[in-house]
């Protein structure tokens, strides 16, 4: 869950080609390894596009195209430290609080597919026509008061 956000003047470029739009941020209460994560919203904003192949962020500037772009190298350096911190977090005590609030969110036992009753006036329509006659679907115009 965040525990806020913080809207940023975020921007790309240098003193002569440059893009400056403010972000939201949502800030959340765990350890990463990431300082932030750019998404679809900053890619609107922007109107940036991301070429995941040759690591590379390309958008439109004053002065034209500003690219933004990293190595191979770095990329797989930030992944291998990635790793590594959830090798950390697997290890140690912080599992198993996350355990413990998994386990009060866990679903109901007794709900399974066994115990699925059909409302009335629920429609028996084969999957496949040509098919078995096993494979059907139920459906209804109505849900039940439950």
């Amino acid at each position: 869950m965040p525990l806020g956000q913080i809207n940023l003047p975020i921007s790309f470029g240098d003193p002569s080609n440059y893009r400056m739009e403010t972000l939201t941020f949502k800030a959340v209460g765990f350890h990463g390894t990431y300082h932030a994560i750019l998404g679809h919203p900053c890619y609107m904003k922007f109107m940036a596009i991301p070429n995941y192949t040759y690591l590379k962020l390309k958008m439109s500037g004053l002065g034209g195209v500003i690219i933004v772009t990293t190595s191979f190298q770095h990329a797989y350096k930030c992944e291998v430290e990635c790793c590594n911190h959830a090798t950390a977090i697997v290890t140690s005590k912080e599992l198993a609080a996350i355990r413990k609030e998994v386990i009060k969110e866990a679903p109901e036992p007794k709900w399974s597919t066994g115990s699925f009753k059909l409302v009335e006036g629920a429609k028996e329509v084969l999957i496949d026509p040509s098919g078995s006659k096993s494979k059907v679907v139920h459906i209804g115009i109505a849900l039940s008061s439950k």
